[in-house]
Parts: structure tokens; sequence; C-alpha cells
């Protein structure tokens, strides 16, 4: 499905409704207009995105080119420019915000187009609201492997442990955050996997 094809927001909306970010030369561009998601829901599934960070560099650690891949507005991939950026471990780019820094720092420099895939596994519950499987993620950038499979230990956030404190949907959003920093997107499209998308 393809979510971003350089043409229109038909398959996002914004905070309070309409998108207000720019679109150009094929990409969007984030405006300080809030985040977006998807209209859509997705269960397990692999995402594919392409992102560059602002070309001027201005600020340091988490104010250059600061923005997420949230996924059911819970599950965040950081995204960030940290090429010769210095931030904590669990906030560069490809981290699981708040709780695991990637495998290897694979960044290109600010302004060049950097790619994503995302491979998705929603977490689940038995019927009785028992957690029987944490929610996991494979994630490469720039082709380079920076998490295999692994769990989230819960919602993510800033200075907070997570938790799956109570059960949530099987499908959720993909949302693209909003931080102030003019980050940029295209080619986005995305594959359902799992057995909550069957017909």
């Amino acid at each position: 499905v393809v979510l971003f094809n350089g043409k229109d927001f038909s398959k996002w909306e914004g905070e309070k409704g309409e998108v207000k970010w720019k679109i150009e030369n094929d990409y969007m561009e984030t405006t300080k207009t809030g985040r977006i998601h998807t209209k859509d829901e997705f269960g397990d599934f692999q995402l594919h995105l392409e992102f560059a960070t602002p070309a001027k560099v201005e600020g340091n650690g988490q104010g250059r080119g600061n923005n997420g891949v949230n996924i059911f507005g819970r599950y965040e991939v950081q995204v960030l420019d940290c090429y010769n950026n210095v931030t904590y471990a669990d906030g560069q780019v490809g981290a699981l915000y708040g709780q695991t820094p990637p495998l290897v720092n694979a960044s290109r420099p600010p302004g060049e187009w950097q790619t994503y895939d995302i491979l998705f596994e929603s977490a689940r519950w038995d019927e009785a609201g028992k957690l029987i499987k944490k929610a996991n993620v494979t994630v490469l950038l720039n082709g380079v492997v920076l998490h295999h499979k692994r769990d989230f230990i819960g919602n993510t956030g800033w200075k907070v442990v997570g938790n799956y404190d109570k059960p949530h949907p099987p499908k959720g959003f993909i949302e693209l955050y909003e931080h102030g920093n003019p980050v940029r997107f295209r080619n986005i499209w995305i594959r359902n996997l799992g057995e909550y998308d069957k017909p």
C-alpha cells in the first residue's frame, strides 16, 4: 500500500484534521503544524520510508533533525541527525526511543536521503488479558540492521519506563512526529504481514 507518492496527503490526517505539512519535489516536509498519522490502521507490517534531516546544521543533540516513526502512537523508532552529533544512546537515530540504542550508527550526512525499513509485530494478549507476546521490531537504516526482532519494553517515552499495563488493539496507525525541525519524508509504503490483516 503506497502511503505517500509525493503528490498528496490522501492517506494521512493531521492532529486537527487536514495535514498542513508542505509537499514539493515529491517529498513532504514538516512545517511546525503538528504530527500526522495514517488514516488506515495496520497490524504486523513491513514499512519502508525515506527521510532527510536538514542540510543546514543548526543546534546539537536532540535539536538536529528530530522526528520519529511512532507505531500505534505507542512505539517510537527515532529519527535524528546523528552524523557527528552526540546525544544520549537511546535517543539516537534508529533507537527504540528511551529504551534500546541501535546496534550501530549507520547515519548519512545531513541533507542526504536515508532509508528506513521497519518490520513490526504487534503485542498479543490472551482472552483473559494476560500478555503472551511483547511487540517487537526489526529495523534497517540504509540497509544496515540496527535491531533484529527486538522487543519493546512497552510504550516508549522520554524518561519513563514503558509497560504493557493494559491490552491495546492489534492494529493501529503510523504517526510521524513534529519537533520543529524541517525533516523531509518520501517514498512511504507498507505491506501487511500479520494474521489480523487477512481477508
